[in-house]
């Protein structure tokens, strides 16, 4: 095992492997380790002019872009935070966030933002900057994504690691696959803790990283061929699009290279992952689940999977635990709220700006996830605690609901909320993305009560022409059901009485 800083390694490629590529976006041609650095070490320099200075937090306000890699790993070497933020995230949630942040910076594509915040384009004139090595300084934090979680109230969570990598073989990201010397593909959105942590990750142990500008699903196949990748990670909905390309498309690309296909951050519709299983095989198809705050982590491959169907695996990087309402440990089978802790004697992985620490003793906390674990120590999701919905007194999952819902041939995306009822107290209420105009409320309802208990099917079905998760496959189930409470509905709603 041995420390060293990213700062460090990414001047090391620069040197030994200058030509080699280090970033590519889409079909755009690659860029050169020597260009990455010596682009990242002028937008270094234009940024400390601009006030950015050690321990700072930048807020990084971009789409996907090589520029915008060059921003990150200029903030990184500065030894500041990169704070990466939605380019689209509106006023009302953007204050809060940045009144939480206070970041000495902000970058933005356009460099548009309110007159009180210090600003700065994507696009800035490099003529005569220097393109030399700035003096290493290792930053305290190197990420700071940002949550608005259930409550929707927004925090930071800053990460308790400085910007150093350790090449030993227990590391999370060797843990997780990521290789080393070879090549990634990341394709979600700059803003999400996975992309960027893979970007940071992948570069530093000295990856060609091959990233999507936005996810397309052929696109993700074509460069995996193209580009030889050995590693990636993908969300569900990703992979449901890939799974939806027509079979002649799908299977014409070479994927042998592939070593591991990797998901996480939303729960997996249990015929996809046997699609997937089935495609590349079950030592190839690995699921895993954490949480941004990162303290612990498990993994489990397809073969796994396919021996005990729904687990998220058992933990590779420190505890979990599963607690009723009283904190009691759980016994095995029962659902309860997941504790997690990071491995004894070592250091935080995390601490929050805006929230209050979450640490409820001997290093253990939750982010509100409901689970499971069987007498092996693996481990099932449930749900959020604050998705669950109670209905009739019946407790109703709204991932299980949702992972029944998106087998549907017809449905192409899906979300499943707890509505106001009189009567029930909540409704089960499903908000649905076909795949064509022919389907109806009745069709789903047949579907559904076929399938899953009586109580846990929905009893109004939404139909909507827009995706209803954002780039990361993330969905916010607590902001569509308040404004479905509220009454105001774009969309036709189609009921189906009981």
């Amino acid at each position: 095992m041995a420390l060293y800083s990213m700062v460090s390694s990414w001047a090391r490629s620069a040197r030994e492997t200058p030509d080699a590529p280090a970033i590519t976006v889409g079909d755009e041609p690659s860029i050169s380790w020597t260009e990455l650095h010596r682009t990242s070490n002028q937008f270094a320099r234009v940024y400390a002019e601009k006030g950015v200075r050690y321990g700072d937090i930048v807020t990084v306000s971009l789409p996907t872009s090589y520029e915008a890699v060059c921003a990150i790993l200029a903030i990184v070497k500065l030894g500041a935070t990169p704070n990466p933020i939605s380019a689209n995230m509106p006023e009302n949630e953007l204050r809060p966030l940045l009144e939480l942040a206070k970041p000495r910076l902000v970058i933005a594509e356009d460099g548009a933002y309110p007159d009180d915040i210090p600003t700065v384009g994507l696009h800035v004139d490099l003529t005569g900057v220097s393109t030399d090595d700035l003096r290493e300084v290792i930053s305290p934090s190197f990420k700071a994504p940002t949550s608005g979680g259930s409550t929707g109230r927004p925090k930071l969570i800053m990460a308790g690691s400085p910007a150093l990598m350790d090449d030993g073989a227990e590391t999370p990201g060797h843990k997780l696959g990521i290789p080393t010397d070879g090549c990634m593909l990341s394709a979600g959105p700059l803003y999400h803790n996975t992309a960027l942590t893979l970007i940071l990750t992948g570069l530093s142990l000295r990856n060609h990283v091959v990233l999507e500008r936005r996810f397309d699903a052929e696109l993700t196949l074509r460069l995996i061929e193209r580009h030889r990748v050995e590693f990636t990670l993908l969300v569900p909905t990703m992979m449901s699009r890939i799974w939806r390309l027509p079979a002649e498309v799908r299977n014409k690309y070479d994927l042998s290279s592939l070593v591991g296909l990797h998901h996480n951050a939303a729960p997996m519709p249990p015929e996809l992952k046997r699609n997937f299983i089935e495609w590349l095989g079950p030592d190839r198809v690995y699921e895993n689940y954490t949480a941004t705050e990162q303290s612990a982590q498990t993994l489990v491959s397809g073969q796994e999977w396919l021996e005990r169907p729904g687990t998220v695996g058992r933990a590779t990087i420190g505890e979990f635990e599963i607690r009723d309402d009283e904190g009691k440990k759980c016994p095995p089978g029962q659902v309860g709220t997941i504790y997690m802790r990071r491995p004894v004697g070592a250091p935080r992985t995390f601490f929050y700006i805006g929230e209050p620490d979450p640490e409820v003793g001997g290093g253990w906390h939750s982010v509100g996830d409901l689970g499971s674990m069987d007498e092996d120590g693996y481990l099932y999701l449930a749900d959020r605690r604050a998705d669950l919905i109670i209905s009739g007194g019946a407790n109703v999952y709204p991932a299980e609901v949702e992972g029944v819902l998106s087998a549907h041939s017809e449905v192409l995306d899906c979300a499943v909320v707890g509505l106001r009822d009189d009567d029930l107290g909540q409704r089960v209420y499903a908000i649905v993305q076909p795949a064509t105009p022919d389907l109806t409320a009745e069709d789903l309802d047949a579907f559904m009560r076929e399938r899953l208990n009586r109580y846990k099917c929905p009893r109004d079905y939404e139909f909507v022409d827009q995706p209803i998760r954002n780039d990361a496959g993330k969905v916010r189930r607590s902001a569509l059901a308040a404004a479905r409470d509220g009454g105001d509905r774009n969309q036709a709603t189609s009921g189906v009485k009981r």
